[in-house]
Parts: C-alpha cells; sequence; structure tokens
C-alpha cells in the first residue's frame, strides 16, 4: 500500500507526522537523530529512506559496510569523510557512497546539519 508522510517540521529540524525520531547513544555516535522516513513499516521492499539531523558538532560513526548509500543534504553544512578524503557539503550536495567505503558524517558547524540517505534492504 502506498503511503505519503506530511512534513511538520521546521526549517532547520525536519520530522513527518506518524514518523517517530531516533536518538542515538551509541559508541561512535554523537548529537544525531533518525527518521525513518520509508522503511518496514511501509513495507517497502528494495529501499529505506531515513532522514538524519546531526546536531552542532556531533558526528556518525566511522565505518563501512555492505550497503550503498545514496544522500542529498537538505540543510545546513558539513563534512563527509569518504577513504581518507573529507569534503565540505551544503545544501542540496548529493553523495554516493560505494558499498564497504569507510565513511562519515561531521557536523563541526553552529547549525543542525540533515540529510536523506537512501539504502537498499538488506537481503
Amino acid at each position: 500500500m502506498s503511503i505519503i508522510h506530511k512534513f511538520s517540521g521546521t526549517k532547520d529540524n525536519f520530522s513527518w507526522r506518524n514518523v517517530p525520531d531516533e536518538e542515538f547513544d551509541e559508541e561512535g555516535l554523537k548529537n544525531i537523530t533518525k527518521h525513518v522516513v520509508i522503511g518496514k513499516r511501509e513495507n517497502a521492499p528494495n529501499f529505506f529512506m531515513r532522514y538524519f539531523n546531526i546536531a552542532p558538532q556531533g558526528h556518525s560513526r566511522l565505518e563501512k559496510h555492505i550497503q550503498e548509500h545514496e544522500i542529498i543534504v537538505l540543510h545546513g553544512t558539513g563534512q563527509v569523510r569518504i577513504a581518507d578524503e573529507i569534503t565540505d557539503v551544503k545544501p542540496y550536495d548529493v553523495v554516493f557512497i560505494e558499498s564497504n567505503e569507510l565513511h562519515q558524517f561531521v557536523n563541526p558547524g553552529k547549525k543542525p546539519f540533515g540529510f536523506v540517505c537512501v539504502i537498499p534492504i538488506k537481503n
């Protein structure tokens, strides 16, 4: 069944009706919140769409894994590390991270950094 989640956030703090936010308290993560906008709840058969908000001075885990990532930055500025290269990103920049590529997202700024990330569902 198809579904629409209506936007209910602000320009710096995105959220959608009926989509819970998940705050992380895990090793390697700092000041990051995730919303699974499309996923298991929606019976998505091929891809998950997630929105991440990284608060100032926050970061994702430095990691690599089998699934690729397709990302579009929505607001704020941040840095993306892919392998040994660090690149500044801003709204509407698009990032592709290949399978098994070491990567990390960092917000060194003073405003929230938010992006959508699409990944294939693991089989």
